[in-house]
């Protein structure tokens, strides 16, 4: 089920998508039989199987959670996730609002996707404003998208993505998946599964503790270090937080951020700023370290590990730690260090080539969410509920890892969807029944319900959305 295929066979049964997750992480095959699913494809205009893919990560992150908490109470539950529901959470930012009204703009104006000289695309991801400046200063234009669309007619694709990636700049071309399949960093990736688990270090096992009352999350009282921004690294911490633990969002005032992002995401978290350029900043997050059960982090690949703060390090520094590590396109192969963001990976590596040929359309097409990065982020929270299942019974500090072409080439052995493409659109209105209203530092929030549902311990989200940096940098009290 991970080998890509371009063949339209009808996708597996999301519960064989689900058990193939589940034996990959070695988890127990027991837990299984309390999973239930409901609904089925199509359920958004799209010849892939974007509802599978959102029931089975989300499913299996719910799953693991369950897990977790049948081993700290010794009682299984039930474990519900409907599909139409899942798929309208990988779409939770497109339905946020504020205080009634639309949320702060997501997209910056030359953002997208153009036709370059050799009649060829590329699309630009310019939402950060250093990644927009440099493309600027590289085209050599104003901002301006019919100014960035002359400078790109004097380029070729491919020319222009690798100017752009020397210049550590966010550029995708366009590529048919026979184009990819022949490319070096898709023979790296193939065969890997979407989500790794690897030891890397000694420590005893650690069972997580009884829970401390019969209402207690199956996460409560694990310390989650969160180094994450945009969607996928993100959405795993609010995962997390739905299920009890203790997520600290670590940022730095010099970091850009995007807001309806921070809003949607930032969801049971708390949030504080450290310079890690700053050396007393630097022993408060050794500090922080020492008392973390899992660190997640999605910087740019060796980011972290330049600052002191790679897996190895992490587990010398504190024996048992879960690291958790996102990239765009894997750990391995000749793209190991290129930034990329979802849109960028679906251009990459043949998804809006293959969505516009299924429409008859000329002009790519993205999927109809920003699936890549949804999937990464519920496989980043089951890879790291994965190995404190792991931890807890063989002991090891461990580093699971999820990168967004991975988690693609997964997308595309799920198969393709006869006639999705017809499937409705849906509007706000047609998914306000999966909507609550909820307080936060931002103003009264319309959000989408977490869909997963535990029969004895709902997902939950305590703490509100808060602006970044609102909290001190210290742990709560187990």
């Amino acid at each position: 089920m991970n080998a890509p295929t371009a063949a339209a066979q009808v996708p597996p049964m999301p519960l064989d998508v689900v058990g193939a997750l589940w034996r990959d992480a070695g988890l127990p095959a027991a837990a299984l039989a309390r999973l239930h699913l409901d609904g089925a494809e199509p359920v958004l205009p799209s010849s892939f199987a974007v509802g599978t893919a959102a029931q089975a990560s989300l499913a299996a992150s719910a799953l693991a959670a369950a897990t977790l908490w049948q081993g700290r109470s010794g009682r299984w539950q039930e474990v519900s996730v409907d599909m139409r529901h899942a798929i309208t959470e990988f779409r939770s930012e497109r339905y946020l609002r504020v205080d009634g009204g639309p949320a702060p703009e997501l997209w910056d104006k030359i953002a997208g996707i153009y036709r370059c000289g050799d009649g060829r695309w590329v699309r630009l991801h310019t939402n950060f404003p250093h990644h927009r400046d440099g493309v600027l200063r590289l085209l050599g234009c104003a901002y301006d998208k019919a100014a960035v669309q002359a400078a790109l007619e004097k380029w070729e694709a491919e020319a222009f993505e690798t100017a752009a990636s020397d210049a550590g700049l966010v550029v995708a071309a366009l590529r048919s998946f026979d184009e990819w399949d022949r490319h070096p960093q898709a023979a790296a990736l193939r065969g890997l599964p979407p989500v790794t688990l690897e030891r890397i270090g000694d420590a005893p096992p650690q069972p997580l503790p009884a829970p401390l009352s019969a209402d207690a999350q199956p996460l409560s009282g694990v310390r989650v270090l969160d180094f994450t921004r945009i969607i996928a690294g993100p959405v795993a911490g609010r995962t997390l937080a739905a299920h009890g633990a203790d997520v600290l969002l670590v940022t730095a005032p010099h970091l850009p951020s995007i807001a309806p992002l921070v809003i949607d995401t930032g969801r049971g978290k708390r949030s504080c700023q450290l310079d890690l350029r700053d050396a007393d900043d630097k022993r408060t997050l050794h500090k922080l370290l020492h008392g973390a059960d899992v660190m997640v982090q999605g910087y740019r690949p060796g980011g972290l590990a330049e600052l002191g703060v790679g897996p190895e390090a992490a587990a010398r520094a504190r024996a048992g730690i879960v690291y958790v590590s996102l990239s765009a396109y894997g750990h391995v192969g000749p793209w190991a260090h290129k930034r990329g963001f979802d849109s960028l990976v679906q251009t990459a590596t043949g998804f809006n080539a293959a969505e516009a040929q299924a429409a008859g359309s000329d002009t790519p097409r993205p999927l109809p969410a920003q699936v890549l990065d949804h999937a990464a982020g519920y496989l980043l929270a089951f890879g790291a509920m994965a190995a404190l299942h792991r931890r807890a019974v063989e002991g090891g500090s461990w580093h699971v890892r999820v990168s967004l072409a991975q988690v693609g080439q997964w997308l595309r052995g799920l198969g393709r969807v006869p006639d999705g493409l017809k499937a409705p659109e849906q509007k706000i209105d047609d998914v306000a029944d999966l909507l609550e209203a909820v307080p936060s530092g931002f103003g009264m929030l319309t959000v989408v319900r977490h869909a997963a549902q535990l029969s004895a311990t709902p997902a939950r989200w305590a703490l509100p959305s808060e602006p970044l940096g609102t909290h001190a940098p210290q742990w709560l009290p187990r």
